[in-house]
């Protein structure tokens, strides 16, 4: 018997087969052997979807190529332990009020200008007005003080226990202030997606649609570093084609499980790849979720969102959608975050004929339409099996595939938008990736990911910012528990599952994680094998 899968990697390889010879894989111009065809080494990275920027400074979608050429105060290993990078020295009074960074001399941005603690301060203010997790995490912050080009105190009104890990440069990178003196919005500012940086590469050229590449700083301030001349990323939207690259050597590197669950058991009997799932203690596994509009007619009364609540079946989905590489969860928080995690289930079991009653006392007795957003292939499988699994209460689904800019834009710009299937980052402590889901002072207008329901609950308000302050752990899990507990009663979201995260590698491929940070570091120590 063919399977589905089969049918599906034949269409791609008929459709490889009917390119020119000099087109390459995807048809960008980059050719499949664009590693043998030019002078020096060059790695190939996968990127699943686009995002509408290269820079993580206010656009969180574009972590993932932010810090190939943009840095940050820091860098973390294994442990999670704080490593220097742009600050050489740092120190943390002991009432967890006072921030002192000593900088790095001699370094300069591509542009050949100084760096100095002034591109700190205004990236470190910048980005708690506009970024979506940092407006929380640096909220704290009252005071930024200069007292030397190399020198940057930060001044709390209250502890924030969390808020060294926060300056990786994905997280937070620091960006060429005198770039941003003309004025321009930093939402929008072209340094965004042609970004300046003090990286170990260089940006070059943004193919919309097909690739980025990035070239080696002849000027890094290692000497030493990067070790590879060329970095390309092609963009591959489609699942099967993801695979068929790997197989066939067109790419060389990607994270976050970069092919379809299906294909995994497979894969790791080639002799040529190799998974590995280091590289994620800064920025864990993603909760999937689906979020709901809380300003849309239908979704803002609760019963209805009690209704899809009892629709979901967890177990299902791991199963069906994920082969078994995830883990379900109803709350926000990740069971990465072992302490922090609610092990609870979800108030709204699996139970269709709840669904339909709770629908037929919401004025809905033959069902509702419900429009869901999404990006990329993989989210498209789920939201096929989420359509077919609430059609079954009488909740038809009608799915609306886009790129990320276009999401970012509909969701939280326009917020023109009843459903959204999004991936979400809990990072290295949940006060930093799921606080700005849930938290009222987080509904900003245009910024992707931030609060995009428009949730707000007085209670939730006050935890959040109790847990934000506080140097006791104990009480900040407890306090936590307590935010799991209301958001799974509230519904403004759905979470579903923890999804397994493994980067796959060409074994050519050396050291291309090497610390906590993984493919969202600087790759600067990558190097070729062989």
């Amino acid at each position: 018997m063919t399977s589905p899968s089969d049918v599906s990697r034949r269409k791609v390889l008929a459709g490889l087969a009917a390119l020119p010879a000099t087109a390459g894989l995807f048809g960008s111009g980059i050719m499949p052997t664009l590693a043998q065809a030019q002078e020096g080494s060059v790695v190939t990275l996968m990127g699943v979807t686009e995002a509408p920027a290269l820079l993580s400074f206010v656009n969180t979608s574009s972590l993932i190529w932010s810090a190939h050429c943009t840095e940050g105060l820091l860098e973390f290993d294994y442990d999670m332990n704080p490593q220097p990078l742009l600050a050489t020295e740092w120190n943390v009074s002991d009432d967890g009020l006072v921030y002192t960074f000593k900088l790095r001399q001699g370094v300069k941005w591509h542009d050949g200008e100084d760096f100095s603690a002034k591109d700190v301060k205004f990236s470190i203010e910048t980005s708690a007005k506009y970024h979506s997790r940092n407006r929380s995490t640096f909220s704290k912050i009252e005071a930024i003080e200069t007292p030397d080009d190399y020198t940057v105190i930060l001044r709390l009104s209250a502890p924030t226990p969390f808020l060294l890990k926060a300056f990786s440069s994905m997280e937070s990178p620091i960006v060429p202030s005198h770039l941003y003196a003309d004025g321009q919005d930093p939402l929008t500012h072209p340094n965004n997606t042609a970004p300046i940086g003090t990286g170990a590469y260089v940006f070059k050229k943004w193919e919309r649609g097909s690739y980025v590449m990035w070239e080696k700083n002849p000027n890094y301030w290692n000497p030493d570093l990067p070790k590879i001349d060329r970095l390309v990323a092609k963009f591959v939207l489609d699942a099967s084609a993801r695979t068929i690259a790997f197989e066939t050597g067109d790419v060389d590197i990607g994270y976050r499980t970069p092919i379809p669950f299906r294909d995994i058991d497979r894969v790791k009997t080639l002799p040529n790849l190799a998974f590995t799932s280091d590289g994620y203690q800064y920025d864990p596994p993603n909760i999937i979720i689906v979020e709901a509009n809380l300003r849309d007619e239908t979704l803002k009364d609760l019963k209805v969102r009690q209704a899809i609540a009892h629709c979901i079946d967890r177990e299902m989905i791991n199963r069906v959608v994920f082969f078994k590489y995830a883990t379900p969860s109803p709350t926000p928080v990740v069971p990465y975050h072992k302490a922090f995690h609610l092990d609870d289930p979800s108030p709204y079991g699996y139970d269709i004929d709840k669904a339909k009653a709770l629908l037929k006392e919401a004025g809905h007795p033959d069902g509702i339409t419900l429009t869901m957003e999404y990006v990329g292939d993989d989210q498209r499988v789920l939201g096929e099996f989420l359509r077919a699994a609430l059609s079954r209460a009488g909740i038809k689904i009608e799915l609306r595939g886009q790129d990320m800019g276009t999401l970012i834009k509909r969701v939280y710009g326009d917020q023109a938008y009843q459903l959204h299937l999004a991936s979400i980052s809990n990072l290295f402590d949940p006060q930093v990736g799921v606080q700005r889901l849930y938290w009222s002072k987080n509904i900003i207008k245009g910024v992707g990911f931030s609060n995009g329901t428009g949730y707000s609950n007085p209670d939730v308000d006050s935890w959040l910012e109790a847990a934000a302050v506080s140097n006791d752990q104990a009480e900040r899990v407890e306090l936590w528990k307590k935010v799991q507990k209301k958001v799974m009663e509230d519904v403004p979201s759905f979470p579903l599952v923890m999804a397994a995260w493994q980067t796959l590698a060409n074994t050519r491929v050396a050291d291309h994680t090497t610390n906590a940070e993984g493919y969202e570091g600087s790759m600067a120590r990558m190097h070729i094998v062989g």
